[in-house]
């Protein structure tokens, strides 16, 4: 065994049963001999662009919703137990305790996992198996907006933006993000205090385009409704925003663009932030 693959086997095996192990290993299998498209993404992948291991409870497949069927039988035909967690955007695969989670969204419903996840994805070798990698903008995209209390992303996406920064697909990466532009820009901030010796890593031309944004944002003035758009980066922490204070629930906001009919209950008023400014 090559120094990479055994670096990869000892990390894989980190801290988990090998009952634990199998399963996921037999989650892999079974997909990569289908004709299923995944993409493994979380700790995993976060190894193998980075080489930074994170102990995980269970192993991160991405796919497109359409695909998720598919993927459910195949899984049940290697003798897992499948079910619908969430229709928002996850499903999971048991194997006695140990699980797969088939994710074909981020849980705030923006990362919708769609065809560019695919043409952008990266050849990887997991568990011994040939795979694809979810792509490093879009699990920059996604981790961004983890910010809960019990679980922050942040250092996932400065490690990303270290090991992947001089490669990324920085218009494609402002493309994701579009109107929570601001939601780059900070992590971009915090990767170059956490890295000042690595600041070139990020484009001038992207700094500046955000900062331009920052100024017109500035100078616009606030949005005419009072929302609170932090729901969309912690599923708990702006309750009190939401439920004492009366404040626009942000991700209704969003889901009136998004999901055409969902949620029109103020003639569109909740939509008109600044083209430049506020998203």
């Amino acid at each position: 065994m090559i120094a990479a693959e055994r670096t990869r086997t000892e990390a894989a095996g980190r801290g988990c049963s090998q009952e634990e192990l199998d399963a996921r290993a037999a989650a892999l299998r079974a997909l990569a001999g289908s004709h299923v498209p995944f993409l493994v993404a979380g700790a995993y992948a976060l190894f193998e662009y980075t080489g930074v291991f994170r102990d995980t409870k269970d192993l991160d497949l991405f796919m497109r919703e359409r695909e998720l069927p598919d993927a459910f039988r195949v899984l049940e035909g290697a003798g897992f137990r499948t079910e619908l967690t969430d229709p928002a955007w996850i499903g999971k695969a048991w194997c006695g305790e140990w699980f797969v989670d088939l994710i074909f969204s981020s849980g705030n419903g923006l990362a919708v996992v769609d065809d560019l996840w695919f043409s952008k994805a990266r050849p990887g070798r997991v568990m011994d198996v040939e795979v694809m990698l979810a792509p490093p903008e879009e699990m920059i995209w996604s981790k961004s907006f983890v910010l809960e209390r019990e679980r922050y992303d942040g250092a996932d996406v400065n490690h990303l933006l270290r090991s992947c920064g001089a490669t990324l697909d920085w218009e494609r990466l402002l493309l994701r993000f579009h109107r929570y532009w601001e939601v780059l820009f900070s992590h971009l901030l915090l990767f170059q205090f956490a890295y000042p010796a690595s600041r070139s890593l990020v484009p001038d031309w992207v700094i500046g385009e955000l900062v331009q944004r920052t100024v017109d944002s500035q100078v616009a003035g606030d949005h005419p409704v009072p929302i609170c758009r932090g729901n969309l980066m912690s599923r708990v922490q702006y309750r009190h925003d939401l439920e004492r204070l009366g404040l626009g629930d942000g991700r209704r906001w969003d889901e009136v663009d998004r999901v055409p009919g969902k949620g029109r209950t103020d003639g569109g008023r909740e939509r008109d932030l600044p083209p430049r400014g506020g998203g």
